[in-house]
Order: C-alpha cells, then sequence, then structure tokens
C-alpha cells in the first residue's frame, strides 16, 4: 500500500484540484492506496472542502487540529496515522506534481530509504532560491549529505523511516539529514516544480532567518545530543581561556605600578572567566542528566523483560 499524506493550511482553492491530480496517477501504480489530509487548523473553507473529498472516497482519511501548530506537527500526525509501505508527502498548493511520484517510487525500488524531489527548475521567487540554495549548500558541506534539495515538499518515505521520524518547530526542513543521521539512504530525483496558482505561499521571508537557529539545533541534536559536554566544553573553554588571557595581562600591568581597578578590561576579564565556568557546569549538568536517564531507561527495559520472563514461566 502506498499512503499520500498531504498537510493543509488555508488552501481551500486548491485542495479538490490537488485530489483529481492525484487521482488521475495514483490508481495506475497497481497498489493499494490511501491519501490521508492533515488540517493544520485551517480557518477558510479548506477542512470543509477535504471532508466532501472524503466523503466521496473510503481510501480517504482526514485528521484535523483545532489550532495552527504547524507542517512539522502536522507531519508527523500523518506519518503516525498512515498504514502504507511507502509514504508519500506532497503540499497542497499544486508547485510538485502529483504525475512525479512514481519515478520517484521506481527509485525507492532500487534500495532507498527516502527519495527527496530536486526542484531543479524552480518557479519561485529569485530571493527565495538564491536563499534556498544556500540552506542546502551549508547543510551539505556541514553533514556531508549532498543534496541539491533538502526542503522540496514532494518526497517518498519508506515505513521505517517515516515512522522513525519524530518533526517539531522548523524540523520538517530537515527531514532527510535525520533520516541519514539514523542510518538511512537518502537520494533525491528531479521533479516538475511549477508556479503557485492558488493562494499565498505560508513561508515568507521570516523563515530565511529562521533557517540558521534550525541549524543549531540540528547541529546539536545530530551530534551532541548524547554527549552535551562536548560542545558546552569547547564553549565554555574558549570562555575560560579568554578571560584567563585577560586577566593575566592585567596583573602584569598591574604589577608594574598602573592601576587596573577602573579599567573596563578587567570587568570584561572576569564575565569572560565565570561566563567560562557556568557554560562548563551547565555540560556537566547536562551529560550527568542524560548518563542517569539511560540508566534509569536500561533498568525499564529489564524489568518489564524480568515480569515478561515471569509470566511466560507462571503460563
Amino acid at each position: 500500500m502506498i499512503s499520500v499524506v498531504i498537510p493543509f493550511f488555508n488552501e481551500e482553492a486548491s485542495l479538490l484540484v490537488l485530489y483529481q491530480e492525484i487521482m488521475k496517477y495514483l490508481p495506475q501504480l497497481d497498489q493499494e492506496y490511501e491519501i490521508i489530509f492533515v488540517d493544520d487548523g485551517s480557518k477558510d473553507g479548506s477542512l470543509e472542502v477535504a471532508k466532501k473529498i472524503a466523503q466521496r472516497n473510503k481510501n480517504v482519511r482526514l485528521f484535523s487540529f483545532r489550532k495552527n501548530y504547524g507542517k512539522a506537527e502536522a507531519l508527523t500526525l500523518g506519518f503516525e496515522k498512515a498504514l502504507g509501505d511507502y509514504l508519500v508527502t506532497i503540499d497542497a498548493d499544486l508547485q510538485d506534481k502529483p504525475s512525479e511520484i512514481e519515478k520517484m517510487l521506481n527509485k525507492a525500488k532500487e534500495g532507498w530509504d527516502l527519495v527527496c524531489g530536486w526542484r531543479k527548475n524552480r518557479k519561485d521567487k529569485f530571493i527565495k532560491v538564491i536563499f534556498s540554495r544556500l540552506f542546502n549548500f551549508l547543510v551539505s558541506k556541514m553533514w556531508g549529505l549532498e543534496l541539491h534539495d533538502y526542503n522540496c515538499g514532494l518526497k517518498l518515505y519508506t515505513k521505517e523511516v517515516a515512522k522513525n521520524l519524530k518533526l517539531y518547530g522548523g524540523l520538517h526542513r530537515f527531514i532527510p539529514l535525520i533520516a541519514f543521521e539514523q542510518g538511512f539512504r537518502v537520494s533525491e530525483v528531479p521533479v516538475i516544480h511549477e508556479r503557485r496558482k492558488y493562494g499565498v505561499s505560508k513561508f515568507g521571508y521570516s523563515k530565511l532567518w529562521k533557517d540558521f537557529p534550525d541549524m543549531l539545533t540540528m547541529l546539536f541534536l545530530t551530534r551532541y545530543s548524547n554527549r552535551p559536554f562536548h560542545l558546552f566544553g569547547i564553549v565554555g573553554g574558549m570562555f575560560l581561556f579568554l578571560g584567563m588571557l585577560i586577566l593575566i595581562y592585567l596583573s602584569m600591568v598591574w604589577l608594574q605600578g598602573t592601576s587596573i581597578g577602573r579599567r573596563p578590561l578587567l570587568f570584561l576579564g572576569m564575565l569572560f572567566v565565570l561566563s567560562g565556568f557556568q557554560v562548563l557546569l551547565t555540560g556537566f549538568l547536562a551529560d550527568l542528566i542524560i548518563s542517569v536517564s539511560k540508566k534509569s531507561h536500561i533498568s525499564d527495559e529489564n524489568n518489564i523483560q524480568a515480569r515478561l520472563k515471569y509470566t511466560n514461566i507462571d503460563k
């Protein structure tokens, strides 16, 4: 079975057209299918349109949030509810073509766990395309997963990949990276991209400035989530080193008879030293919490296994 997951927010004008486009190609794949609409708290008539589609086709399922939580949460819900062996995500704005699903499915059957769409000839505003290419370049170089397009809405996942993704905030922009860091095989294929015909984009230029903090979040999650002291130790060590350097310099000046009590550099040096110790302590506490949490998790699993064995013996 193949599941098509469609998150949407205020896409009243395009939903029915998208459904009709999908139904031109999905039945031709010679597989059982389902379409999952996830309403992310739409305030227009999108939900009513989706309800009518679901009533018309028994293979369409609809889920709706009470308010807008974001694309990441909508995708996570869709992944949890999907029943297919392959899952396809596609945005509701009609910029990606459902006809490309077959191409991506064929690529996945070569042994890839996640196939991303590559909007080779992207039909968006010039500044948006430039920022997107910069983002793709930086992420590719930082993590070593060379992709042209990390954030295309059209992606095809195996069931195992989709069920292991727990997305929130802006992490939907890093889905290929998250899958790659979990050991899954990731590839991409060029797909057709169209100009938006209906509605307006839900991601303005403000999202461009949100990519950088999201990259820092991903850096921590992928490289330091199990060893936070390595990150805090580097930062705290740098602060401590700079502070000690400043204080040593001021000590030499003071020994030569120059007053340093009113010099701003003294307060800067003290600030660096105190900040360094604080960051180091934070890293140590984070490491300690993770260590205790893991031991507790292992203990809980052992207790569960022990109870199961006892139950089996009792039977």
